[in-house]
């Protein structure tokens, strides 16, 4: 933790220098509520904030000041409340940053006032800033940009809360599997790896996507049925864990009793995964590799005698694309969906998308202590499927109607890059749990 508060001080006078700023304020945000209600979705703070302190002693409220060459202050808003379990003290800071706590919300706002000078250059980072413009420039597009690039590099701290992270997304994985095989509902499934993870629903990084059969075609599938269907062909299970604000985003498919033909196709995505990981080097650019993927995937539908046609035509006439609309992966870290994916360098530059892969979240070079997510899909989605039938398109129909009663497969690891190859986290952290 040392080290990692540390390198955030030097990373952010670097970049308030750059940018010309005295100092920043980061904000905490605010709750939101339900239109009409007093009840709305969990408090999350602003993943800046985050970085530096664990969400768990962070309320809404609250903000981190920075200036040049001073130790860092937070202001912690500490309200006398009686309805709700009062957050712990970070006394794990002590000696890296100081804490001022305040129970009334005035009190901290003009403590925050007589902290810094009027003529001193302050922004404002956080989802309020542009409701509080005196406290500085609200979300300076430059400084966001600059620290939205480097946020994909992670520290050792960072790194070590996303392999806990991956170990607790691990169990619940085991026994989601487990809980399948005994005849599980969707329900069941997900309350096993509530259960085994530790976790409530709204410690997630993300709403668990349980889907059985069909439902595995539903890129998002929201729901977790009470009822099992009259046959259970395949589990497509999304679903990680957080420590620390950090998360693991993890998938992973199975197939039913008797569905020889549906685990073959598994395994062949298997290796199609394992390539893709193998291929991982610093310099590399992801949209490269996500091209290889549908590369790679006209050769699985080749294997899998889905199509009538060689992989480089499935490949070149987009029939790949059919089959896996998403991206191959995305940066990992404070968010699910981590920040500075399109982002070619710190000035602010982007490296959009391919206009024949628009969902595609990252675009950037691979470089070591990056921490993304791997996973290849194969789908049967009506809907795009469908449009096929009408045309002449060279694609085995047998074979795909025998199989879309699965729905798909998707198998997600997050790894690290490294100067060589990469660290599993997710593989490694299935090894120890299963020891």
């Amino acid at each position: 933790m040392n080290t990692h508060i540390k390198h955030l001080r030097t990373h952010w006078q670097t970049a308030l220098a750059q940018y010309r700023f005295d100092g920043a304020w980061l904000s905490a945000g605010n709750e939101h509520f339900d239109f009409q209600d007093d009840h709305g979705p969990r408090f999350k703070p602003n993943p800046y904030l985050a970085q530096w302190i664990d969400p768990e002693y962070l309320t809404p409220g609250s903000k981190l000041l920075l200036l040049q060459d001073q130790e860092p202050v937070l202001f912690l808003h500490t309200p006398n409340d009686y309805w709700h379990a009062p957050p712990p003290l970070p006394t794990e800071l002590e000696g890296l940053l100081q804490v001022r706590t305040f129970n009334d919300s005035s009190d901290l706002r003009d403590a925050c006032q007589r902290a810094v000078s009027s003529s001193m250059q302050m922004c404002h980072i956080g989802p309020d800033a542009v409701n509080n413009e005196a406290m500085g420039l609200p979300n300076p597009a430059a400084l966001i940009d600059y620290l939205h690039f480097h946020r994909a590099t992670k520290t050792t701290y960072e790194l070590e809360a996303m392999r806990y992270a991956s170990d607790i997304g691990a169990a619940g994985h085991l026994a989601a599997a487990n809980a399948f095989q005994l005849g599980g509902t969707e329900f069941d499934v997900h309350m096993a790896f509530l259960t085994a993870s530790s976790q409530s629903e709204i410690e997630l990084p993300y709403g668990n996507i349980v889907a059985i059969n069909e439902h595995a075609s539903i890129l998002h599938y929201q729901h977790q049925e009470r009822a099992l269907p009259p046959s259970t062909s395949s589990l497509l299970i999304d679903a990680g864990g957080t420590y620390r604000g950090y998360a693991s985003d993890i998938t992973r498919t199975y197939a039913g009793a008797g569905e020889e033909e549906f685990a073959a196709l598994i395994d062949l995505m298997q290796q199609h995964q394992h390539a893709l990981i193998q291929a991982i080097e610093p310099g590399l650019s992801f949209a490269a590799l996500h091209q290889q993927m549908h590369q790679q995937l006209g050769e699985v539908l080749v294997r899998a005698d889905l199509v009538t046609c060689s992989a480089e035509a499935a490949f070149v006439e987009g029939i790949t694309e059919r089959f896996c609309p998403h991206g191959l992966g995305h940066l990992l870290g404070l968010q699910v969906h981590d920040v500075g994916g399109h982002l070619a360098n710190d000035q602010g530059q982007t490296a959009p998308p391919p206009e024949n892969y628009p969902s595609l979240r990252f675009t950037r070079q691979l470089s070591e202590d990056q921490v993304l997510t791997i996973e290849p899909g194969l789908y049967f989605i009506p809907s795009l499927l469908d449009e096929l039938r009408t045309t002449n398109a060279p694609i085995n129909w047998t074979g795909v109607d025998s199989l879309k009663v699965c729905g798909g497969i998707r198998i997600e690891d997050n790894v690290r890059v490294l100067h060589n190859g990469v660290e599993n986290l997710t593989r490694e952290a299935f090894a120890r749990q299963q020891t």
